[in-house]
Order: structure tokens, then C-alpha cells, then sequence
């Protein structure tokens, strides 16, 4: 009977591997709100890393992270690096493309409690005095993040951080 068991237990823990590795090599987390207030508003509050503990989420996750900035000021060539505890971890983001008032580029690296390289944009634009901005993270997908992605939804999990941190930024444009 123990044998048994046991078979079928590493039959299902080989299937659940080898579906985990069909999973797609890339991944891509979206979401789109409207904010009535012109673009250049919005645009500052996104290119300068100063500005940010304002109205991201993972800013009041841990309010003894320690913060870095170098580089630019704002805008392109603008660092920011922060060591936290485990909700937030360490990392590192740099502004590699900032096209005011409609695009800002992130090269975001993740250093603990993961490791991961990704890419964080940001687009506005302007329908009248409402000004949509879309906020996507788009990147690899190793096999580990294939595999995690079967018991977690990412999407789900940091897209409501994406939508929380859109209300922050509403809240303050909108001023």
C-alpha cells in the first residue's frame, strides 16, 4: 500500500513539474485607470523616485525601509534602491526612459527575498482633461516563477497594488 502511495505521489509531483515548465517564458501584469488631471501632473509624480512615498503601496509596507537615491534627480538616469523587510525586500530601479508628459521606462532589479530583472512603464494619455495611465511590469519567467505562478496569482497579487497605488496618485493629481 505504501507503495502505491508513493508512486502516485511522484507521478503527481512529475506532472505538476512538467506543466509548471509549459507555462509561458514571459510575463506581463497590466492595469489602466483614468485620473482627472492633466498629464504633467500625474508625469512628476511618477519621474521623480522622491515623490513615491506619496502614493505607492509598498512605500507604507515596511516603515523602516531604508532608502537610496543617485543619479538624476528625476527623469532618465534617476536611482532608487531600498533594503525592507520581507514584504518588500531589496532592490533597485533606474529610469531609462522618461518622455514627459506620456512614457516613463523602469529597469527594475530584484536582489532579495528573489532574484529577478524586470521592466516597469508607465504610459498617459490625455482624452479630453482626463488623462489614462497604464502601469505594466513585463519580463522573463524562470521556471521558479513558472512553478510559483501554479499556487499564487501574480496578476491578481500585484495588480491590486497597481490599483492601489493608482488611488494614491488620483487622490493627489486630483488635488
Amino acid at each position: 500500500m505504501l507503495k502505491t502511495i508513493s508512486i502516485i505521489v511522484v507521478v503527481l509531483l512529475a506532472v505538476l513539474l512538467t506543466f509548471a515548465a509549459t507555462r509561458p517564458n514571459t510575463f506581463r501584469i497590466e492595469r489602466t485607470t483614468s485620473i482627472h488631471a492633466p498629464p504633467d501632473k500625474i508625469f512628476v509624480l511618477i519621474n521623480d523616485f522622491h515623490a513615491w512615498e506619496q502614493w505607492s503601496p509598498w512605500e507604507k509596507a515596511d516603515p523602516a525601509v531604508k532608502r537610496t537615491y543617485s543619479g538624476a534627480v528625476s527623469g532618465k538616469g534617476a536611482v532608487y534602491e531600498w533594503s525592507g523587510n520581507n514584504d518588500i525586500g531589496q532592490s533597485r530601479m533606474e529610469i531609462i526612459e522618461s518622455m514627459p508628459p506620456s512614457k516613463i521606462t523602469i529597469k527594475i532589479d530584484f536582489i532579495a527575498p528573489f532574484e529577478a530583472h524586470n521592466t516597469l512603464e508607465f504610459k498617459l494619455l490625455t482624452l479630453g482633461d482626463t488623462t489614462t495611465i497604464t502601469q505594466a511590469m513585463f519580463g522573463p519567467s524562470p521556471y521558479i516563477s513558472k512553478l510559483m505562478g501554479l499556487f499564487f496569482n501574480m496578476d491578481k497579487m500585484i495588480g491590486q497594488k497597481y490599483e492601489e497605488g493608482f488611488a494614491a496618485l488620483k487622490a493627489l493629481a486630483e488635488k
